[in-house]
């Protein structure tokens, strides 16, 4: 069944009708998920999430066999892939490839917003 998600927010809070805001993991303070297409919606192929990262805050540095694809929305950000790092901001894309060791860290003193898609079964 398709689903449509109304965008809700502003500018500053980034919020669509019907999706839950959650904490990203508990040993991690200021970084919240909101899943904005995935099982909910009965999607088989992917999950389509959007990670909000307060200043100072981080993702987990990690690697798994699956890939992601991530859009960022707002703020910028150092990204580790493997051993290269690089700076992001709005509209960069970025590819990681399943099993490369990853992380998002958060520059300067804007909120870090962007989309990240996955596979459904991972």
């Amino acid at each position: 069944m398709s689903v449509v998600h109304k965008f809700t927010g502003n500018k500053n809070i980034y919020d669509w009708d019907g999706v839950v805001v959650k904490a990203y993991e508990e040993e991690f303070t200021g970084v919240t998920r909101q899943v904005l297409i995935g099982e909910q919606d009965k999607s088989p192929n992917y999950e389509i999430r959007y990670f909000r990262l307060e200043p100072g805050s981080h993702s987990h540095k990690e690697q798994h066999p699956h890939d992601h694809g991530v859009v960022i929305l707002h703020g910028r950000a150092k990204v580790q892939i493997n051993e290269t790092f690089q700076e992001v901001g709005p509209l960069d894309v970025i590819y990681i490839s399943g099993n490369d060791l990853h992380q998002f860290v958060v520059l300067g003193s804007e909120t870090l917003g962007f989309l990240c898609t996955v596979p459904a079964n991972r």
